[in-house]
């Protein structure tokens, strides 16, 4: 399966790169090759696509909305800044989330860690100081326990209370080790003055979450539905969550060469390992489980922390098992028009859908493999993977169930999500933008998704202005 994929896959570039390929011999090639389930998709996008250079130096990432969101306070005679979390369509002032606040944790070390992306590629001064401003807040919302509050009210007091803002061992306190860890290498390559400042609070939180984990250091296995899966990651079976602490711990590796932290990470990407399910010809394609016997688009960037691990650890099982669910189960998705999310069952040897949704389809759950497929293409320089990110990227533009591009390059603007085959919702807040952003700034990197995507969007945005 994994052959004719990617021999698929090369076809379907070279098609689509090279203006001087004949269309029916590449068509009648493509149908002489037996078994190649993602077939009808590649051919109908490479019938659709004409080759066009006019854009190709032109770059996808538009920070202005971005930047539109962003804030600079002063709290308690501290400089800080916010992503506000919430813009309303069609004018995209500030709009606060009911009983949380007005900015998160969640999305300004998403946005922290952008910016640094960012910055090393523009050296954009005004970047670099969003970047300690960001680093302020989060350093800024460490609880006394050392995990973090996420929310913070339009008085800029923390919200300490609500569900989704106590500081516990939770996604919004993975998400600030990752930022904190990634801000302790970016300034000590640009601004030494300031690591000291990030490196105590950044320890504090790693270890805290260290001693949380290794409350459940066995190796045991639980069966959900008739899938055996592991047990040592968070909450038990939280791929999803694991994937984040995985990417901030290799970046603490990275800034302190602590083997510690290292093992731990080990440790948990044998976990996601666990997670991934079926194979070639069965469902769900090699997915990695996101939760027990359940994969949800939103935040599904397990395959992403283990090409990550591949690639600093010079592990290539691990590459090799996030490059399967790249070449079987994201075509699957593309071919389906995407899932929201599915739970899968053992009935009579058989693996089936216990149940599905198509939406909410939005920018989180496609940033996460695009980003994945550009890792893949990076350490392997696989034509499959970064066509796949290519067309995945195509998702921004209207290839998708609404037909309607969800991010214009002209504004920076994304659109929060498609609720229906007939229904965006055009509001943009923080996670759509940055999500878009990160997925604009891979496909802008890597030269054969970014053909694929420019030649889409010629084709169907430009052309019908």
């Amino acid at each position: 399966m994994f052959v004719l994929l990617r021999l698929q896959l090369t076809i379907y570039y070279l098609f689509v790169s090279n203006q001087n390929i004949n269309r029916h011999y590449m068509r009648n090639k493509l149908l002489k090759i037996s078994g190649l389930k993602f077939a009808t998709l590649f051919l109908f996008l490479a019938t659709s696509i004409i080759y066009a250079q006019r854009d190709e130096t032109r770059s996808l990432v538009n920070i202005s909305h971005l930047d539109h969101l962003y804030q600079q306070i002063n709290v308690n005679g501290k400089e800080m800044g916010i992503i506000h979390i919430y813009a309303n369509y069609p004018d995209y002032k500030y709009t606060d989330a009911p009983g949380e606040g007005i900015a998160c944790v969640d999305d300004i070390a998403r946005a922290a860690i952008f910016y640094m992306k960012y910055y090393n590629t523009t050296h954009d001064s005004a970047v670099c100081n969003k970047i300690k401003m960001l680093t302020n807040f989060l350093l800024y919302m460490q609880a006394d326990n050392g995990f973090f509050n996420n929310f913070i009210f339009s008085d800029y007091s923390k919200n300490t209370t609500y569900k989704t803002s106590v500081a516990e061992p939770n996604w919004w306190s993975w998400r600030a080790i990752w930022a904190l860890a990634k801000a302790d290498n970016f300034f000590m390559k640009y601004d030494k003055s300031f690591v000291p400042v990030i490196s105590p609070q950044l320890e504090r939180a790693v270890k805290v979450t260290k001693k949380w984990l290794i409350k459940n250091e066995s190796d045991s296995t639980q069966n959900f539905s008739g899938f055996r899966l592991p047990t040592w990651l968070p909450f038990g079976t939280a791929a999803d969550q694991a994937a984040v602490i995985v990417k901030g711990f290799l970046s603490y590796y990275k800034a302190t060469d602590d083997t510690l932290v290292r093992n731990e990470a080990i440790r948990l990407c044998s976990g996601i390992e666990g997670m991934q399910a079926g194979d070639a010809s069965y469902l769900p394609y090699y997915a990695f489980l996101s939760w027990q016997n359940t994969w949800h688009m939103w935040g599904n960037s397990q395959a992403e922390a283990l090409m990550d691990a591949g690639i600093m650890l010079n592990n290539h099982e691990y590459i090799k098992k996030a490059q399967k669910e790249i070449w079987d189960f994201y075509p699957y998705l593309i071919k389906a028009n995407y899932m929201s999310s599915f739970t899968i069952e053992h009935v009579k040897d058989t693996v089936v859908y216990k149940d599905s949704a198509k939406f909410g389809q939005i920018a989180y759950g496609i940033s996460p493999m695009v980003l994945a497929s550009c890792k893949s293409y990076d350490a392997t320089k696989d034509v499959a993977s970064a066509t796949v990110a290519g067309l995945l990227g195509c998702w921004f533009f209207g290839k998708n169930p609404a037909g309607k591009p969800m991010y214009n390059i002209n504004t920076g603007v994304c659109f929060d999500g498609i609720n229906n085959e007939n229904e965006i919702n055009n509001n943009s807040g923080a996670e759509s933008t940055i999500e878009a952003l990160f997925t604009m700034l891979a496909i802008d990197k890597n030269p054969i998704a970014r053909k694929i995507v420019w030649n889409y969007y010629n084709e169907h945005v430009n052309s019908k202005k």
